[in-house]
């Protein structure tokens, strides 16, 4: 029976657990959380942090694993990646080329190097340095962790007297311990966030979502909700398709799943924002099964256990009818109750609560404070977008 080392305990990686165990695989979790509740569905529990290298190195040694992999959880992406290499197993790509992707900095750095569209950023690791720089800029601009996924610590900033409050907030998400402040690009329509999958370095599936976002939540940044009717246009989806294919020959990635945010500009450009050799969060994947029938938690363990990826279809025809919401509060308090219109729970498949009554949940500031999800399907694409623009006017979240 082959084994399996999965990175992260949180609810996101049960699929992926579900998927192995399909393939007769033993699943061992990973992470310094014992409650997570992933690892109540895993066969076993080694309490070690993802981020420590060399730790996750000496228990995957231990364990003789025959994989590893860290799905949809980004704080152990570098880490899969160094075990990997280190001990010959099946890898998305050179540990160093994981690097660039998971450091913003570093994938600003190498996109612009390597004459890719890229939005003018730099990278401080103090207040002090962003105050010494503050006019290099037209505001508005971004500010977010080099190092961290989620949305978590990223703030828009309008005016340079915003930038110190924006670097500590940034700063205090950062593992390394630096952001990034750059110019903000704002979407034509919705930015797209969703997955791609390469095998052997050859991109063989790629997919375009329509986020939408909550403007009175903790973060504005957090997506709220999917649809699968991007609206960035088929030349630049083309255009970002090649563009992503370079990406991948030019760092030499190999077989993977890859979370890809995009984005089309006001002037009508297309922008590759975020590329993480990892499945997305947000059940992005799990969606896609729905939106394309393709299997990519699937094939995302079988890439990390070595099979043959050849025979796997990545052929789809899209069923753009799907849509996701992301339960959430705009306010700290006690979860109280959800309801749903009339209207919409006629379109609503499944309902998926994280939380029970009584609970105390927080603030929409990044993805981990969601409590739920609804995956939903249309028959009226006029309701899909009536509901995804205007959530409030079919669901209620009661908080106290």
């Amino acid at each position: 029976m082959k084994k399996l080392l999965l990175l992260g305990g949180a609810r996101y990686a049960i699929p992926v657990i579900e998927e192995a165990h399909k393939l007769d695989c033993k699943v061992i979790t990973c992470d310094y959380l014992p409650e997570n509740i992933a690892h109540r569905y895993s066969d076993g529990y080694e309490n070690v942090s993802i981020i420590d290298k060399e730790a996750v190195l000496a228990t995957a040694q231990k364990l003789n694993i025959d994989g590893i992999m860290s799905f949809a959880c980004d704080p152990g992406v570098l880490t899969a990646a160094y075990v990997a290499e280190i001990m010959g197993l099946s890898n998305v790509g050179p540990y160093e080329s994981v690097c660039i992707l998971q450091n913003k900095n570093k994938f600003r750095e190498f996109l612009r190097s390597n004459g890719f569209r890229v939005p003018y950023s730099i990278t401080v690791l103090n207040a002090d340095d962003a105050l010494a720089r503050v006019n290099e800029f037209d505001y508005p601009v971004i500010v977010k962790p080099t190092d961290s996924a989620g949305s978590k610590g990223v703030t828009k900033v309008d005016s340079s007297d915003q930038i110190k409050m924006a670097v500590e907030i940034a700063l205090n998400q950062s593992i390394v311990g630096e952001c990034i402040i750059e110019e903000f690009l704002e979407s034509k329509d919705y930015p797209s966030d969703s997955e791609c999958f390469s095998v052997e370095g050859k991109l063989v599936f790629d997919s375009w979502s329509a986020q939408h976002f909550d403007p009175y939540c903790g973060n504005p940044f957090t997506p709220a909700g999917f649809t699968w009717q991007p609206s960035i246009s088929e030349e630049n989806r083309n255009e970002l398709k090649t563009e992503l294919q370079r990406l991948i020959s030019l760092l030499k990635m190999q077989t993977s799943i890859y979370n890809v945010e995009a984005r089309e500009t006001r002037d009508g450009k297309a922008y590759i924002m975020e590329v993480s050799p990892r499945g997305g969060g947000n059940r992005l994947a799990e969606m896609l099964g729905h939106v394309t029938g393709v299997n990519l938690i699937e094939a995302s363990v079988k890439a990390a256990l070595g099979y043959d990826m050849a025979p796997f279809m990545f052929d789809y025809s899209l069923d753009n009818s799907w849509a996701e919401i992301i339960l959430h509060s705009r306010k700290n308090g006690r979860y109280k109750g959800l309801s749903i219109s009339d209207r919409l729970e006629k379109a609503v498949i499944e309902k998926d609560l994280w939380v029970n009554v009584g609970d105390e949940i927080e603030s929409f500031s990044g993805a981990n404070k969601a409590i739920g999800t609804l995956v939903m399907r249309f028959e009226d694409f006029d309701l899909m977008n009536r509901v995804m623009d205007n959530p409030d006017e079919y669901i209620n979240i009661e908080v106290e």
